[in-house]
């Protein structure tokens, strides 16, 4: 909802993101606490939170600074925090106005911070299949970054596909390389793709060994820095259907997933 012109009423997410809570998730990214300024949006994710339902999915939400860290470790519900640590100098300060050093600086206090609270830090690797900019990357490049913030203890990596550019063979090869090294990390994938690739995508991170999947209903939000307007988050319902046939122990209620999608037609519809 981040990217939405109008202002979503509070009420409504509440009671959009307690029908997701229902429907069997590991984990609902419910909220974001960063500047108002920067993404009022988000200025009512205290009062979200406040008017959620217990249920046995883990609530993260984002950060993009040590100020965000503090707010959102005083909040007993919340399991994760997930903070954005891009690889791309320009892309870094874009999204958190701070330079790769400084942001690796924030991630070192915001890990002790969230430790300390007694939850765990969610890193996703932003620009982790590749960079717009002219400036570096390789699989190598992304995978010495990952040593990096493994090293300060912290356990769960996702990598993220920041603007859809991501190859299969990249995928594959970034997922087998750093599953295989770091066999205490565990890895997600934030895919962002097309209706003409996602099924590829999600098999190459899928085959290589990954378990942990970014998803959004319809597929709805992405990066806005995409060269392909057709690129979007990958769809949760698409995902669904791909898993089922691969885990026996998918804990999806199908039929609330269902109401969700339809629901979700008067947030993302009517503003």
């Amino acid at each position: 909802m981040q990217g939405m012109h109008d202002f979503v009423p509070t009420d409504l997410k509440i009671e959009y993101i307690n029908k997701l809570l229902e429907v069997g998730f590991d984990t609902i990214d419910f909220g974001s606490f960063v500047s108002s300024k920067a993404i009022p949006q988000m200025r009512d994710t205290a009062e979200v939170l406040a008017g959620l339902n217990k249920s046995t999915t883990k609530l993260l939400a984002i950060i993009a600074n040590v100020r965000g860290a503090e707010d959102a470790v005083k909040h007993q519900a919340i399991t994760y925090l997930g903070y954005p640590f891009s690889i791309s100098e320009t892309f870094q300060k874009r999204n958190t106005n701070a330079t790769i050093q400084e942001s690796l600086a924030n991630l070192n206090t915001i890990q002790q911070l969230t430790q300390n609270a007694g939850k765990k830090l969610v890193v996703y690797i932003s620009m982790g299949f590749g960079n717009p900019y002219g400036e570096e990357w390789n699989v190598d490049y992304a995978a010495g970054w990952i040593d990096k913030i493994q090293s300060m203890g912290v356990e769960i990596i996702s990598l993220a596909d920041t603007v859809g550019v991501a190859k299969e063979a990249d995928i594959s090869y970034l997922f087998e390389g750093v599953i295989q090294k770091f066999p205490k990390v565990e890895f997600g994938a934030h895919l962002h793709t097309t209706p003409g690739n996602w099924q590829n995508k999600l098999a190459a991170a899928y085959d290589a060994g990954c378990r942990r999947f970014d998803t959004a209903i319809r597929g709805f939000g992405g990066c806005p820095m995409a060269t392909d307007k057709l690129t979007g988050n990958l769809a949760t319902e698409n995902a669904v259907q791909y898993l089922s046939g691969k885990l026996k122990n998918l804990t999806i209620d199908i039929q609330k997933l269902n109401d969700c999608i339809l629901f979700s037609n008067r947030i993302f519809n009517e503003h």
